[in-house]
């Protein structure tokens, strides 16, 4: 089969699209050793690019490689069936599948600076209508494509994330030797809700317990206000981005993980935190409920007083924790990078035949 896959997600941070597409890759990779992967020729070398053989081609990178130098890659080469994963993808290229992740910015586009809203406006667009298949990563997401994007459901397949396969022992105790700790794990957008967390966090009265946010802060959701707030507040410690390792170690040792999220197509922590043992809290909220189950203790996300409760319960009940642990133990089984691929791997070998 004459397959390519948009590598472009190599060049970019790792959040939950990119976590997503390089998980994803892997399988497909073990999967159908013939599938190709094609990304800008800047990225750096290394143990992923020779684990999935990446063609590095072109001298642009970001979108104008995706639209100028991708498309004239694969025309050369036959126009071959293009795999994009991570939203985007070439326009004026319709040999393709394109997976969704979610269109928070159309449903809420206050979230989103002016000019992300209305590039990603036009070309998500674009691309679903342009798309042979629309891969998305939820139930939930499907049906807020079928809506915002005026999509036929019959065109729309669903292929979940899960947790990571590995287990990681890490170096993350620098961090956890603070004593208990409450953690999240997020970009900080304003979807992920941090302002309401830490407004809980610091009226709740809890003593000798910290609250520990990992991420970035990207430039498209730069939040002034809440950077100082976690600044003002000696039991709020904002790490920015930590490593596979120390994330693990971090989880492994919470008293709970929360994620008060208000807007998700998926959302990969949660499951990561249930593999590792901890505990878990999320909205109620998106496609949390569907992906969470009955492992994980619910909140209102717009609900300080019930975000409050919630890590009250946790906190101070050891039977809680303990059920929630078990529960999320066999939740995560239901989530896995190898079926997902299997999936996938069906819907191109569909498409191919077709």
């Amino acid at each position: 089969m004459n397959i390519y896959v948009n590598a472009r997600f190599l060049e970019q941070r790792i959040t939950g699209v990119q976590r997503y597409a390089i998980e994803i890759s892997r399988q497909l990779k073990m999967l159908s050793p013939d599938i190709k992967f094609v990304a800008p020729g800047n990225i750096v070398p290394d143990g992923l690019a020779d684990e999935l053989n990446i063609v590095a081609h072109g001298k642009m990178s970001g979108h104008l490689w995706e639209q100028l130098e991708l498309p004239r890659f694969l025309k050369k080469r036959g126009n071959p069936l293009l795999i994009n994963l991570g939203n985007t993808s070439p326009l004026h290229y319709k040999n393709k599948l394109v997976v969704i992740h979610d269109v928070a910015f159309m449903r809420n586009g206050q979230w989103f600076s002016k000019k992300f809203y209305f590039y990603y406006r036009f070309i998500v667009a674009r691309a679903a209508r342009e798309a042979l298949k629309i891969i998305t990563v939820s139930e939930f997401s499907k049906r807020e494509i079928c809506e915002l994007l005026n999509i036929p459901a019959d065109k729309i397949e669903i292929v979940y994330g899960a947790a990571p396969n590995e287990s990681r022992d890490g170096d993350g105790k620098a961090i956890c030797e603070s004593g208990r700790y409450i953690l999240a794990v997020s970009s900080l957008d304003p979807r992920k809700n941090f302002g309401n967390l830490i407004e809980a966090f610091v009226t709740s009265g809890m003593r000798d317990v910290r609250l520990i946010i990992v991420g970035s802060q990207s430039s498209i959701f730069r939040n002034k206000k809440l950077k100082e707030a976690i600044g003002a507040n000696p039991d709020i410690i904002f790490t920015g981005y930590v490593s596979d390792r120390e994330l693990t170690d971090l989880y492994r040792n919470a008293e709970l993980f929360i994620y008060p999220s208000l807007y998700e197509g998926f959302g990969i922590p949660p499951l990561e935190a249930m593999a590792c043992g901890c505990p878990v809290i999320v909205s109620r909220a998106s496609s949390l409920p569907e992906i969470c189950g009955d492992a994980a203790l619910y909140v209102n996300p717009h609900d300080i007083d019930d975000i409050k409760r919630a890590m009250s319960e946790i906190l101070s009940s050891a039977e809680l924790r303990k059920e929630l642990i078990l529960k999320g133990r066999e939740r995560v089984k239901l989530f896995s990078w190898r079926d997902s691929a299997i999936r996938l791997a069906k819907i191109i070998e569909g498409v191919v035949t077709n």
